[in-house]
């Protein structure tokens, strides 16, 4: 009895695994990949990364919640793409969405962005990618906050975070500054009053 329940169970899972490959093929009607301004041949990209990184990055692949070295960053500044250096995201629409992947309600600029859908898992998804090198970024689902809606969950392995900073003191502003300074810091001379006579 316990053979033939095995043997069904196999029979179960080989066909599912039948059925998704059917489902998730492709139609050979794909559009062409579209063309990059960053070309790397994969050994120039297993080079420049770390394993991670190219796992993320070249393969799509995601790395486990809650362990990307971003995920809890709340400095303020900018994440790159870490194959290309492409502008992606702001810290001013980064959230904590609680997923354990950095997440934002809306790129810096839609252009640096690009996106594709994904049945890797059996269902649709969008993926998103950086539009200037292919690089796999993560995924945009819709249920992020206000004022997009929009959850753009991205893997830190696939971001290079540059923080910001401060704007340069020019000569005439430290000059300014200096001088406000030692205006508040003097103290006024005392005006002696006349002796009245007795």
């Amino acid at each position: 009895m316990k053979l033939r329940v095995l043997q069904f169970s196999l029979v179960g899972v080989m066909a599912l695994s039948i059925v998704f490959a059917y489902a998730t093929r492709g139609t050979g009607q794909e559009a062409p990949a579209k063309p990059r301004k960053v070309i790397k041949t994969d050994a120039e990209w297993r080079k420049l990364l770390t394993r991670e990184q190219y796992a993320v990055t070249r393969q799509a692949d995601t790395e486990p919640a809650f362990s990307g070295k971003l995920v809890n960053n709340h400095a303020k500044g900018i994440y790159e793409c870490v194959c290309c250096e492409t502008e992606l995201f702001s810290s001013k629409t980064k959230f904590d969405s609680g997923t354990g992947w950095p997440s934002f309600y809306a790129p810096a600029d839609r252009k640096n962005i690009d996106t594709s859908t994904d049945y890797k898992l059996g269902y649709a998804r969008t993926e998103v990618m950086c539009n200037t090198c292919g690089a796999h970024l993560g995924h945009v689902f819709d249920d992020g906050p206000a004022p997009t809606g929009l959850r753009f969950c991205m893997n830190s392995a696939a971001l290079k975070f540059v923080k910001e900073t401060p704007p340069a003191k020019t000569a005439k502003t430290a000059k300014s500054k200096t001088e406000k300074t030692s205006k508040t810091t003097e103290t006024p001379a005392k005006t002696e009053t006349p002796a009245t006579p007795k």
